[in-house]
């Protein structure tokens, strides 16, 4: 009961006690993290960033001030901290934040961002256990027993605290306000992937909103996704219980089975399961698992950044975004000079954070990435019997020999994205192997409108490319094609002049 004692010191109060739940959520979170705070602090600031303002109550508890004028310096440092909490609930950052009701997942990531500095400096240890568990009962009813808790056991953590926040007052306060809550408004849309709770994706999250870079690409992602937003699901026969009936097949459940296969007498009704030659409803959804994969390559490597980095990535998240809209099922991965881990993006949910915050660690070098993709693709198809649809999004000098494009071309559908340098042209020997391609030169790129434009008209050509392509061959036992013949394009490969010009 040690860190609820010391919420006598808090300044904020919910009106529900579930909402007290969730700060016990973020302090369990934060100490995950390596962020140890006492549980007022995080559940003050925190309540600031999630809990609209007429649920909160802000003002000293009752008992905190006599409790506090006990100890050496409290009563000041408790006026500082209640002037700061003041301050931190009129922020724009916090009333933008409030009207969007983040999950906890951000709210974790927003108060390491702002108390992080707090936690660093040297803290006295609490004296007391750093869990409690997220029981409602627990907080049910708490203010009266508050006084209590606070002086049962000695407070110097929590003292300590308000010390650390009166010395850095000025750092907390500007940290709290130029929160970017732009990224945290895209994070939300796109869903948190963090929903898991694991601590991997917290620093994701982290990365994200504290990368300089990633405001330009959430900026560019957020003209992009009001268009994306209006993809919808393609409609098939399934076997769940949602929406209507689409037809009759042989899978599905007992309530959803023809009733006319119950005059069949119990000896032919018996053979009829066996060989699933029973009729059934079917409903109408997505494919029970759809074989095709959309799997985007990004180039992370220094030719990419500035501008071009924006680009792709801001295409990267619309592309996958509508993509998965319309049901697929999406990958995503970086590479420099070689293939990073695979970002497997749930129903829902997409990677953004992986993707804004993500650097890359080495140079270029294109052959060694496409010869790992070959290999990773063919086994992919061979242990999966998967349709892979490559989107690779790069710059438009990656030079790779021919034989291993034809051989990631000949094992998957390849559709490229390159991007060019101020006065640069696109002289590859391999866009023929390709089965489309689109170039953005650097003209588009300075031009805000024709940018977003040429984001559109990619994300719209890419999306629908594997409703175009026909489905690969699977593997055979017999002799591999040879790698000169290019595959047959069925997309029409998008040349500079297709694209809007500023």
């Amino acid at each position: 009961m040690g860190p609820l004692g010391g919420l006598l010191v808090s300044n904020v109060r919910a009106a529900a006690p579930m909402m007290v739940v969730r700060a016990l959520r973020w302090y369990r979170d934060l100490g995950r993290l390596g962020i140890h705070l006492p549980l007022f602090l995080v559940h003050d600031v925190g309540l600031l960033f999630a809990a609209p303002k007429e649920q909160l109550d802000i003002g000293a508890r009752a008992g905190a001030e006599d409790a506090l004028a006990r100890t050496p310096r409290g009563t000041e440092l408790f006026g500082v901290y209640k002037s700061m909490i003041a301050e931190v609930a009129q922020s724009e950052a916090s009333a933008r934040a409030r009207t969007m009701r983040l999950a906890d997942d951000l709210i974790v990531v927003v108060l390491a961002r702002v108390l992080g500095g707090i936690a660093a400096r040297p803290l006295a240890k609490p004296g007391y256990g750093p869990t409690i568990p997220l029981d409602p009962e627990l907080v049910r009813d708490l203010d009266g027993e508050l006084p209590a808790l606070f002086a049962a056991m000695p407070r110097v953590f929590e003292l300590g605290t308000l010390q650390a926040m009166a010395a850095a007052r000025l750092h907390v306060l500007t940290l709290a306000d130029a929160l970017d809550i732009d990224t945290l408004r895209l994070l939300g849309m796109l869903g948190p992937e963090s929903s898991a709770a694991s601590a991997l994706a917290h620093v994701d999250l982290l990365a994200a909103i504290s990368s300089p870079a990633a405001n330009d690409i959430v900026n560019f992602s957020l003209e992009l996704i009001p268009s994306i937003l209006e993809t919808h699901r393609t409609q098939a026969a399934g076997t769940h219980a949602i929406h209507g009936y689409a037809g009759i097949g042989n899978k599905g459940s007992l309530d959803s089975m023809v009733l006319t296969e119950l005059a069949w007498d119990e000896e032919e009704f018996a053979r009829r399961i066996v060989d699933s030659e029973v009729l059934y409803y079917t409903r109408e959804q997505a494919p029970d698992e759809a074989r095709r994969l959309h799997y985007m390559l990004i180039d992370a490597s220094a030719s990419m950044r500035g501008d071009r980095q924006v680009f792709a990535r801001g295409l990267a998240i619309a592309l996958g975004k509508k993509l998965q809209l319309a049901g697929e099922e999406v990958w995503m991965r970086f590479f420099d000079s070689r293939l990073y881990d695979v970002q497997r993006a749930r129903p829902g949910q997409l990677p953004a954070a992986y993707l804004l915050g993500f650097k890359g660690e080495r140079g270029r070098n294109p052959a060694r990435v496409f010869a790992q993709l070959a290999t990773e693709i063919a086994l992919l198809r061979m242990r999966e019997l998967r349709d892979p649809v490559i989107h690779l999004i790069t710059h438009a000098a990656l030079h790779v020999p021919r034989p291993l494009v034809a051989e990631v071309a000949r094992q998957a559908h390849l559709f490229g994205v390159f991007i060019l340098p101020s006065g640069g042209v696109l002289d590859l020997d391999y866009l023929d192997v390709l089965e489309g391609h689109a170039v953005v030169d650097h003209d588009t790129l300075q031009q805000k409108t024709a940018r977003a434009a040429a984001a559109t008209k990619i994300v719209d050509l890419a999306s629908k490319m594997g409703e175009r392509v026909a489905p690969a061959p699977p593997p055979s036992d017999g002799p591999p094609s040879s790698l000169d013949e290019p595959p047959v394009a069925s997309v029409r490969s998008v040349r500079p002049s297709a694209l809007p010009r500023p």
